[in-house]
């Protein structure tokens, strides 16, 4: 008999074991590793691009223990929808202004969990080699959305022609003071400015609409400085408020912000894109 009782313990443990075994790995375990898999939507873009965050997802794997996926968009409507709706857990795709607009538009609380680069804006001609050699009376070009406008004043700003008032935050070209050269603006759609060239005296124009005009981005006449003006301008890897403390998708970002990332970048981009995570802004 106690032989007996002896026996039935020990199927009655091993039965145990394996119950919570099977549990450990049929619940336990698969959440564990989804908690590991980070969804992140990107637009899609160029191999370049492809390249440096094929590398990113790697580092993540191999250092992390993350597997990184991918969501591609063609529409910039698209990813803060999707990382509101739970369909990826980040975004990479938009800079601290365009964020910025579209939580006081869409009344979201998305945050940045880390900065990733800054492509600066630039200034192009096709008469002039510097904007001091501009004349009095020039016509520059500049897109003509508010984010982009913005962003080309402000560039000018920093290049001299003219001051803008004190506090301005969105600038347009009633923003405009001390215009000691009486610059005309020109608005047009971004993607018109570098096709206007042969029509104003300068343009500014985005560095995605540069490269699909073939214009040489080692030829612009001005660069957007790194300073306080341009910090708002610095692309980021978004995350939903709530979830800003997820180690995984931290990892992500560490994952990114690597050496290994800025030689990629220098690789694929020169100096036309910079990586930002670790500039000093406050010049």
């Amino acid at each position: 008999m106690k032989r007996r009782k002896k026996r039935n313990a020990i199927i009655w443990a091993v039965v145990v074991v394996v119950v919570l075994i099977a549990g450990y790995f049929s619940f336990v375990r698969p959440q564990q590793q989804a908690a590991k898999t980070v969804t992140v939507g990107i637009m899609a873009s160029s191999k370049a691009d492809d390249h440096i965050w094929n590398s990113v997802a790697e580092t993540a794997k191999d250092k992390y223990g993350v597997t990184v996926k991918f969501r591609r968009f063609t529409d910039y409507n698209q990813p803060n929808k999707a990382l509101e709706n739970g369909d990826v857990d980040l975004n990479a795709f938009q800079h601290k202004l365009f964020l910025q607009t579209w939580n006081k538009a869409h009344h979201t609380d998305i945050v940045s969990l880390g900065d990733t680069f800054i492509t600066p804006i630039r200034v192009y001609s096709n008469q002039y080699k510097s904007v001091k050699d501009l004349p009095d009376g020039a016509t520059v070009a500049v897109p003509n959305d508010a984010s982009n406008e913005s962003r080309a004043l402000f560039a000018l700003k920093n290049a001299g022609l003219f001051n803008l008032k004190k506090g301005t935050k969105l600038a347009t070209a009633s923003s405009i003071t001390d215009n000691k050269k009486n610059v005309k603006i020109k608005e047009l759609a971004a993607d018109q400015t570098a096709r206007s060239l042969d029509d104003v005296d300068a343009a500014v124009v985005n560095t995605n609409y540069a490269q699909a005009a073939g214009l040489n981005y080692k030829k612009a006449i001005f660069v957007e400085p790194i300073n306080q003006d341009s910090k708002q301008w610095v692309n980021i890897i978004a995350v939903q408020k709530k979830n800003k403390n997820n180690k995984a998708y931290k990892d992500v970002v560490k994952a990114y912000q690597t050496e290994k990332t800025k030689q990629l970048i220098k690789k694929y981009y020169g100096s036309s894109e910079i990586p930002a995570w670790d500039l000093n802004f406050n010049k």
